[in-house]
């Protein structure tokens, strides 16, 4: 069995139903620096996301999100279950649209006979109105988690404006997986060259938002919430040992001693995604996957950002030189524990 964490949805609606599109065109004209258009290319439309405006960071393209073409890719990649998630652009999305979004996911969770199963979208601030779209998405749309950004306008999840949002969550005992935004809160230096800002900027943000959220101490607040990174946290294992470093006798203390509890957040409530196995490279999964733990992360394929990425990146992870047992967990049954996402179900 495989599940693939991460597949990418956006609503096909958009591209035919000109009123939708401007809404969704205004939500994200709220945000800072970022702008978003459409454009037509091979007679097929694309939205464009700029951030900062003039560099593009995100682009969705009509056809791509369609549920057959979906459910092909899956086929041909021999994937059993697919996780569906929003790209990025609930950062900025209103909680109307972020309503007409889980409905469209959760259509497609319905007609994709148990294969695809949601991960709801809200605006993150508690408000009521949102905490109840939550408890639809639960109860009503029987989606099996959440989806955040790394962070809103300038706040990491570590603000307090997040908190009755993570009351909410750990009393739902709720997996939250943690989307990169296309790029960290400050970002004067990284956004000029496209690879920069497109790949690392992404990273930079996860592993600021990891870090925030494990020193912070917001996790003994919330024990009961699991948090699933993209990016395995923006590649986090580099700097594993470097965040926890060992207790020593220096006479210059120029770090802090880790908290043995920030450590356990971090092995009971973090967890990472690949977002896509082959860009890694074989050596860069064995190691993550030797310093998190097999245990600790997720497979995903981002479609459909790169066609090979989906359907040849289980057989990437299947070549690596580690045990089956830690290929069955990445694979799969991760996501069942995270997600409670078994077929059929």
């Amino acid at each position: 069995m495989v599940a693939d964490a991460n597949m990418y949805w956006f609503l096909e609606e958009l591209f035919y139903d000109e009123g939708l599109m401007e809404r969704f065109l205004a939500d994200i004209a709220q945000n800072r620096d970022t702008r978003g258009f459409v454009k037509t290319e091979n007679g097929k439309k694309q939205v464009v996301i700029e951030h900062p405006i003039g560099y593009p960071s995100i682009n969705y393209m009509q056809g791509e999100y369609e549920l057959d073409r979906m459910l092909m890719t899956m086929e041909e990649a021999k994937i059993d279950r697919g996780i569906m998630k929003v790209p990025c652009c609930h950062e900025w999305m209103s909680l109307p649209m972020c309503r007409v979004f889980n409905d469209g996911m959760a259509r497609y969770q319905r007609e994709s006979g148990g294969r695809l199963t949601a991960l709801a979208v809200i605006p993150p601030w508690g408000d009521k109105d949102s905490l109840e779209e939550l408890d639809r998405c639960k109860n009503d749309l029987s989606m099996c988690g959440i989806q955040l950004c790394a962070h809103y306008e300038d706040k990491y999840l570590d603000d307090a404006a997040f908190a009755p949002l993570f009351e909410k969550l750990n009393e739902y005992k709720m997996t939250a997986y943690v989307h990169h935004t296309p790029l960290p809160v400050q970002y004067d230096y990284l956004y000029e060259y496209n690879n920069l800002r497109r790949s690392y900027g992404r990273c930079a943000d996860q592993t600021i938002a990891v870090s925030r959220e494990l020193y912070s101490g917001m996790l003994f607040k919330y024990p009961n919430v699991k948090l699933v990174h993209s990016m395995l946290g923006g590649g986090f294992f580099t700097y594993l040992h470097m965040f926890f470093p060992p207790k020593t006798s220096d006479t210059a203390a120029r770090f802090d001693d880790t908290d043995e509890q920030i450590y356990d957040c971090f092995r009971k409530n973090i967890f990472f995604e690949m977002s896509h196995a082959q860009p890694w490279g074989k050596e860069g999964l064995e190691c993550a996957i030797k310093t998190c733990g097999a245990d600790h992360i997720v497979y995903g394929s981002s479609y459909p950002v790169k066609r090979e990425w989906t359907v040849k990146g289980m057989d990437f992870v299947k070549g690596l030189d580690i045990g089956e047992e830690e290929k069955e967990l990445i694979l799969y049954k991760n996501a069942v524990h995270l997600y409670n996402s078994k077929r059929g179900t």
